[in-house]
């Protein structure tokens, strides 16, 4: 007897990964071209010169009040309910929510893990950059404010650089990272920047962040992805350990199937028992009733036979096809 190992879910994921080994040709990945640092540099450069003027209190602060003064939330007090909703499109757990799926699906019909683990190495690297700024520096927000024109620096607050904005440059820019053209990735780009400082913005307009802030998490997202090419052989390299993983866990599987079942063990064979014993003293063995031993015979003269009997009902009357009959009484005149 024969036993064949019950597929997990997991096991049928793995195994349509493993259909196409290779990553598909059209798929382009991103490399750390001239171009890219180029744009690196720059947006390292527009970092630190936010971080200056704020820690100076420069023209930037004295901005960051004069819009906080105005308050947007009441000047256009009839888009708050459509801001409310468009700002859900910053917060990290929703978007990664959504992203992880859409990036999930790729993965599944790419076969394979990249996309997975280039949206977990984005997401780590921006909770850690940006969690790290926003402690070390430590400014209030507009609601906590307590002196008018400072820059509100160092008072164990968590708001510079905004991490609402920050969060929508990854999670919506790793899909245009993840694209599969150039002309993909540009119409992608420009999308997600877009709705990025639209979620910035909305923040301003409603109290929660300063402007500079905004600024400074834009700029804090877009250098996590312009440097997310030199993570690329991280992610291959993890990539392959998770397969890798699983087949050690597959072959540990099968050997322990494989003990269960001892090696060379006797095959029962069922025959069907002889009709009587005198068959088993003869050594012969009868075949079943419905292999309709004997000689041919007529379609018209058998009766049909089953394994459980024959389903027609006997007739005494009834005569083969083709034989003398008894003569029909006449009737009429």
């Amino acid at each position: 007897m024969r036993t064949e190992p019950k597929l997990t879910r997991l096991d049928r994921v793995f195994a349509r990964l493993d259909r196409e080994p290779e990553r598909p040709a059209h798929i382009d990945v991103p490399k750390m071209s001239r171009h890219r640092i180029v744009l690196l540099a720059a947006t390292l450069a527009f970092y630190g010169a936010i971080v200056w003027a704020v820690i100076i209190t420069s023209w930037l602060v004295r901005l960051d009040w004069q819009v906080m003064f105005f308050r947007p939330y009441q000047q256009w007090s009839e888009i708050h309910w459509f801001v409310d909703y468009y700002v859900v499109l910053g917060q990290r757990g929703p978007t990664a929510v959504m992203v992880a799926a859409w990036l999930g699906w790729r993965s599944w019909r790419q076969h394979t893990l990249r996309p997975l683990l280039a949206l977990g190495v984005s997401l780590l690297l921006l909770n850690i950059t940006v969690g790290a700024a926003k402690y070390g520096m430590g400014r209030l927000g507009p609601h906590y404010a307590t002196v008018i024109g400072s820059n509100e620096m160092w008072r164990g607050g968590d708001i510079f650089p905004s991490g609402h904005t920050a969060n929508a440059v990854v999670t919506w820019g790793i899909l245009a990272y993840m694209a599969s053209t150039p002309r993909a990735r540009r119409w992608l780009s420009a999308v997600s920047a877009v709705t990025s400082l639209g979620v910035g913005m909305a923040t301003v307009y409603l109290g929660t962040h300063w402007l500079s802030d905004v600024l400074l998490g834009w700029a804090a997202g877009l250098l996590i992805l312009l440097a997310l090419p030199w993570f690329e052989p991280l992610i291959a390299r993890s990539e392959a350990r998770i397969f890798d993983l699983r087949d050690r866990l597959r072959a540990r599987r099968s050997r322990t199937a494989s003990a269960a079942v001892p090696v060379g063990a006797p095959h029962v064979v069922v025959t069907p028992l002889p009709a009587d014993r005198d068959d088993v003293a003869a050594g012969s063995h009868r075949a079943p009733v419905y292999l309709a031993p004997g000689p041919h015979t007529a379609r018209s003269e058998r009766t049909p036979i089953s394994p459980t009997g024959s389903r027609r009902p006997p007739h005494a009357e009834r005569h083969p096809r083709g034989s003398a009959s008894s003569a029909r009484p006449l009737t009429g005149g």
